[in-house]
């Protein structure tokens, strides 16, 4: 049986937190809920739940994801898989196992989970979250001729597989910067259509004008550095 473990970066998710973390498969074999700066019960919600906490105080998506690794890289035993998920509890953790499928039944390194339009929530992604994924993986198909319809932050890949990535990015790029890798890598990828819908509480990117336009900035930052090289 794969080991599996879960990284989920959390600001101020206190309202859903806990959620997230009770409906993951049983067939997770931990949790690791790392707290970037938050002010509220997050962190008691997320140990009240079952979940491994940590604390990342340099603010960052990058940042938070990158603690969880390093957490993941001083264990005695390696994990096979590594899944990363939100912590507003836009995506829906029971799916976890379909995300995880292709790895396990098809030898893929690495799974997104693509917000199909039909399976989104009305009004669950905003324009900048809309506009943002579909300019960014239309550049990787023009640039790369990837398969990537998504930005999807719920994800999984092989941990040996993640290390050899060599994940650098602190802030917004994090998952642009996993997929452009995969594929400078030649990682064996898929995508799995999931389910969305509208988060609880206020995004910390997407919700924020300063947010989005950063986002944005990283992300075509990523795309454009690998595209001269």
């Amino acid at each position: 049986m794969a080991d599996i473990k879960v990284i989920i970066p959390a600001v101020n998710e206190g309202d859903s937190i806990g959620k997230v973390v009770s409906e993951l498969p049983k067939s997770v074999s931990e949790v690791i809920v790392v707290n970037n700066g938050s002010t509220d019960d997050t962190v008691e919600n997320a140990q009240k739940a079952g979940a491994t906490v940590l604390t990342e105080s340099q603010r960052g998506y990058g940042f938070a994801c990158l603690k969880g690794m390093d957490y993941i890289d001083k264990q005695s035993k390696a994990p096979d898989i590594i899944v990363f998920i939100d912590g507003d509890y836009s995506d829906y953790p029971e799916e976890l196992d379909k995300i995880v499928a292709p790895i396990l039944n098809q030898n893929m390194d690495f799974v997104i989970g693509a917000r199909k339009k039909e399976l989104r929530e009305a009004g669950s992604m905003t324009f900048p979250q809309i506009f943002g994924n579909e300019l960014a993986t239309f550049l990787m198909r023009l640039f790369f001729r990837a398969k990537f319809t998504d930005l999807g932050p719920f994800r999984a890949i092989k941990y040996d597989k993640l290390k050899e990535l060599e994940m650098q990015d602190k802030t917004y790029g994090w998952t642009v910067e996993m997929q452009l890798k995969a594929l400078r890598k030649k990682l064996a990828y898929t995508e799995v259509p999931v389910r969305y819908k509208k988060r609880i509480g206020v995004s910390k990117v997407s919700g924020t004008v300063k947010g989005a336009i950063f986002a944005g900035i990283k992300i075509l930052g990523w795309i454009f550095k690998y595209s001269i090289k």
